[in-house]
């Protein structure tokens, strides 16, 4: 017994240390086993399309990155680095140095600007489509913003349904889903996206959506089911970190996720502490990541 117990000693600690002797890219392969992955957004670090975006993340302990197709302003198209080859082939060796992968390529500039009005609107989705293959990435992110909100502006319906379907036709031939976040209740999202009619045209929720709303939560989630939701923003509005949040019970949420058979990339876009420095990015989405992990990766 004695004998055995040396033999599985040793054994353990061989495995151990040529474990850490590999390169963090070939633990990546333990995520592909995950039901949820925990990432966060380029924007939101402080770090939009810059290198050290990578480190940073792995630093902070996400498992991947949500990254921002960059400015927008009253350009013809988002202002991307990832176009010049140079910056792309570094970026794409420190996701395989760190182990870090992109979960998704967002298009924040709709959140101020109008994708109901802009003219070169195929340009810039077809960009992001075009950024999200050079990234391996599955899913694009469309908010329809301000000037998009449905609930307020709802003459602008046929509008954004014609442009969206031409969207979905978009993303199907690049083998994306595009993610669109909406004013509308989970109800009323899935009566557009019935209209819009494109299985490359899915929800990206995000849980502050209803909370702050003062809707059911879950009862949302159900609603929309696994099939319309591609990916999460998995914080609420900042204020407290999500270990202390009293009104986003994450133990809950998962148990409702998990009921639904949904999986994928939960994203942490906010939730920081108030009496916090904005820059105290390690601290803030550390915490956040920390927590999300020990509820949706034990």
């Amino acid at each position: 017994m004695e004998s055995l117990n040396r033999r599985a000693f040793i054994t353990t600690a061989v495995l151990g240390a040529t474990a850490l002797m590999l390169p963090k890219s070939t633990w990546a392969f333990a995520l592909k086993e995950q039901r949820y992955k925990v990432a966060v957004i380029d924007l939101m670090i402080l770090k939009r399309q810059k290198l050290g975006a990578v480190k940073l993340t792995s630093e902070i302990g996400a498992d991947g990155l949500e990254v921002d197709m960059g400015g927008l302003g009253n350009r013809d198209t988002f202002d991307n680095q990832f176009f010049d080859d140079a910056f792309r082939t570094n970026y794409l060796n420190e996701l395989k140095e760190y182990g870090i992968e992109v979960a998704s390529v967002a298009m924040t500039g709709f959140y101020a600007q109008s994708f109901a009005t802009r003219p070169t609107y195929q340009q810039m989705v077809g960009d992001c489509l075009k950024t999200c293959q050079l990234l391996g990435a599955k899913i694009a992110f469309l908010p329809l913003g301000v000037q998009g909100d449905l609930v307020q502006n709802p003459e602008l319906r046929p509008a954004i349904v014609e442009r969206l379907k031409e969207v979905g036709k978009m993303a199907k031939r690049a083998g994306v889903i595009v993610g669109i976040e909406t004013a509308l209740d989970a109800q009323g999202d899935v009566e557009l996206l019935k209209e819009i009619g494109s299985k490359n045209i899915q929800i990206y929720f995000n849980f502050s959506n209803p909370l702050k709303e003062g809707r059911d939560l879950i009862k949302e989630l159900q609603i929309l089911g696994k099939k319309r939701i591609c990916q999460i923003h998995c914080t609420d509005e900042d204020g407290v970190w999500l270990e202390h949040n009293t009104r986003l019970d994450m133990p809950n949420v998962k148990e409702a996720l998990d009921k639904m058979g949904w999986k994928g990339w939960l994203v942490i876009e906010r939730s920081r502490d108030a009496s916090l420095s904005p820059r105290m990015v390690k601290e803030n989405f550390g915490a956040n990541t920390k927590y999300v992990k020990s509820i949706f990766q034990k």
